[in-house]
């Protein structure tokens, strides 16, 4: 009987040894998983020259705009120019007929003739005082009064050609020969077309980066692919308080006269540049209110904080944290700790621009195991 007990005795001991040393089984697995090295890809800082860009859009509007109107009345009798047509000041667009206003010059200076005579028959007079003062000043007044309308006549029949007040193109022709207008009524709209103006309101954080003279470029979406360049003209001194923007005036440099007004232009402006900057792909950075990225020594990632500057083209300017032959973590960085051991599957990789960043993130991301 105590031998049975015995034996019982022993099996119970050897059963709960056994049922204990299972969970410890477990528990190596899942440390060797919590272990395994997460996959990256890395990329050493480089240097170059990096720039800071504004910017903005807006659509593109003449230097000048002129709307031609008839100086004086009458039937149009002959046209010069169309639609389309370049002109310059002063040229003559239309011609008006002027019978009535020629009619009226001659009969001023048939007067203005008669009168003359009057006066230097009077002034001999007054000479030999057979006249009084007030009788020889009241003639040479109305003389003068004559000379006046005389001259208003000359200059109304001038009228009757009508001509360009600024070098331009001629936009819009508002009459047909034969029509018979008023005066102050529009006969042509013309455009200047050199420059071309683009003005941008832009907020003002960029105040102190933007200058008169700075390059820009001009693209638009109906001339694909072609750059224009322009130059800063003119900067406003005043701050709009409501929009918190200040206004700028862009001119375009266009010789061929391939951009027109009313076109919707995207403006690019070089507003800051860093020469020989050391500088490391954006998305390695984990961290944009402070800035930081993972560096992997020997095969573990060690979180590096640093200060940024100008971010161009995917690409971002290290002012302090790196010395510039750091592996630094531009793939697979999401889900890394400091201290975490990582798999390098990259050698001596170039920086990965911004616009593949996301796309690799995903996938190194599901290369990482399941530690569910």
């Amino acid at each position: 009987m105590k031998f049975w007990k015995t034996v019982g005795s022993v099996a119970v001991i050897v059963l709960i040894g056994a049922c204990g040393e299972m969970p410890g089984d477990d528990g190596d697995e899942a440390e060797k998983e919590a272990a395994a090295p997460i996959p990256v890809e890395i990329a050493v800082p480089t240097r170059a020259d990096i720039s800071a860009t504004y910017t903005g859009t807006a659509a593109i509007e003449a230097f000048a705009e002129a709307t031609v109107i008839a100086k004086v009345g009458g039937e149009i009798l002959k046209l010069y120019a169309e639609e389309g047509d370049e002109v310059s000041a002063g040229q003559t667009l239309a011609k008006l007929d002027g019978d009535r206003l020629r009619l009226s010059l001659r009969q001023s200076e048939a007067n203005l003739q008669k009168l003359r005579r009057d006066f230097q028959r009077n002034r001999d007079l007054k000479e030999k005082s057979l006249i009084s003062q007030g009788d020889f000043e009241k003639i040479q007044y109305e003389m003068e009064a004559l000379e006046a309308s005389y001259n208003l006549a000359k200059l109304e029949l001038s009228y009757t050609e009508i001509k360009a007040p600024i070098t331009g193109v001629v936009s819009a022709r508002l009459v047909k020969i034969g029509n018979t207008i008023a005066v102050n009524a529009p006969v042509f709209e013309i455009t200047s077309l050199d420059p071309l103006v683009i003005y941008l309101h832009i907020p003002e954080r960029e105040y102190r980066r933007i200058a008169r003279g700075m390059p820009a470029e001009i693209t638009v979406d109906a001339l694909a692919g072609q750059r224009f360049p322009a130059t800063i003209s003119r900067i406003s001194p005043i701050i709009d308080a409501t929009t918190g923007t200040f206004k700028i005036t862009v001119e375009v440099t266009d010789d061929e006269r391939r951009l027109k007004p009313g076109m919707f232009a995207r403006v690019a402006i070089e507003s800051d540049v860093r020469r020989d900057a050391l500088q490391i792909a954006r998305a390695a950075i984990i961290d944009d209110e402070e800035p930081a990225v993972y560096v992997v020594e020997k095969d573990t990632a060690k979180r590096r904080s640093i200060t940024t500057g100008l971010a161009a083209n995917g690409m971002i300017e290290i002012i302090s944290g790196l010395a510039g032959n750091e592996r630094v973590v531009v793939v697979g960085q999401t889900g890394l700790r400091d201290g975490a051991l990582v798999d390098v599957i990259n050698v001596d990789s170039p920086p990965v621009p911004e616009a593949a960043a996301d796309k690799a993130d995903q996938a190194a991301t599901n290369l990482q195991p399941d530690q569910s």
